[in-house]
């Protein structure tokens, strides 16, 4: 057993210099990720400042009719909310997607988007990983790699973010909030996570010792025409092979607008934006859906046992879409 400290955190302020006090030391929400990852060795901390007292707790709508959602948020809480689940249903969907029950009541909205890849290397210590050792290499490039990354990977790193949850709110261009000891900030979704690049350790654009204090939901109308599907290898209580978030807006057969995410396929939640081009304006149909997947995948670099996903995908897109067309039209 590795010692730490144990504080919790009154207010968002007091949080926050705690952190500037310690560097080492880490925020706790859950626990669900963090605390699996001390047990492994991977982390380290000095300190954890129990964030789950905090008034952050609450979901809200936006005075532009968007919704705001609050870092202590329980992943249970936010699922079941009337107003997510009417304007933004695939994020529900999504959350209800991930873990159990038992981990849903703890994990929190903030520790959700900061969960750590579940690559076997990162999370053993008697191998090298890039992500946990800067310049140790990256051993899932030659080894075990099915569920690893088709889409913007790199030499050094070709692990899969995670989250379910991110992958929604990647298609309803969410927006971080954070409290950091010089004021308060905001990171759009798709800046929030950074590329692999040749730095995998570095996973967001996070300030150090930021404190996530909520997430906000712009108004999207389509986004009440959405749907989360994921493709694992058992019936529950498993990360995702290949996962989508799909939104569609269609008028007399003609794609108005569409939002797009694949999850499981990038060490980020990949937003499908040459998708999403390839169709607004044009008919919904079976082969413009395939089109559409086709173009954005073509910038896929499968490894020698991953290669499944880019099929997976393609079938995942025009299989939702689809369904979402059809509802549509009745």
């Amino acid at each position: 057993m590795r010692e730490f400290g144990y504080e919790r955190a009154l207010d968002v302020s007091g949080a926050v210099a705690l952190l500037a006090e310690d560097p080492d030391a880490r925020f706790l929400g859950g626990g669900t990720n963090l605390v699996d990852l001390m047990k492994a060795g991977v982390e380290r901390p000095t300190t954890l400042v129990d964030v789950q007292e905090l008034p952050l707790g609450d979901i809200t709508f936006t005075p532009d009719g968007g919704l705001h959602i609050g870092a202590t948020v329980t992943n249970s809480d936010l699922a079941a909310h009337a107003g997510v689940r009417r304007h933004y249903p695939a994020l529900a969907q999504a959350v209800l997607a991930g873990a159990s029950g038992q981990l849903r009541n703890m994990a929190t909205v903030g520790g959700n988007l900061l969960q750590r890849t579940r690559c076997g290397y990162f999370g053993d210590l008697g191998k090298p990983c890039n992500k946990r050792t800067p310049g140790s290499g990256c051993p899932a490039r030659a080894g075990e790699h099915h569920n690893h990354a088709i889409l913007g990977a790199s030499e050094h790193c070709v692990a899969t973010h995670p989250s379910d949850m991110a992958v929604a709110l990647a298609a309803f261009d969410a927006v971080v909030s954070y409290e950091t000891a010089d004021g308060p900030g905001e990171l759009p979704i798709g800046d929030f996570y950074l590329p692999v690049g040749d730095t995998p350790h570095i996973e967001t654009a996070l300030p150090p010792g930021a404190l996530i204090t909520g997430v906000t939901l712009p108004p999207a109308g389509v986004a009440a025409h959405s749907r989360y599907r994921k493709v694992r290898e058992r019936a529950s209580f498993a990360f995702a092979i290949g996962s989508l978030t799909a939104a569609l807006d269609v008028e007399d057969g003609t794609v108005r607008e569409v939002r797009l995410a694949f999850g499981a396929v990038a060490s980020r939640p990949w937003r499908a934006r040459a998708a999403e081009r390839a169709l607004t304006g044009g008919p919904a149909s079976a082969e413009a859906f395939a089109a559409a997947a086709d173009a954005e995948l073509a910038a896929a670099e499968a490894l020698p046992d991953n290669g499944y996903k880019v099929t997976l995908m393609r079938n995942l897109v025009v299989a939702v879409l689809t369904e979402l067309a059809e509802e549509a039209a009745r």
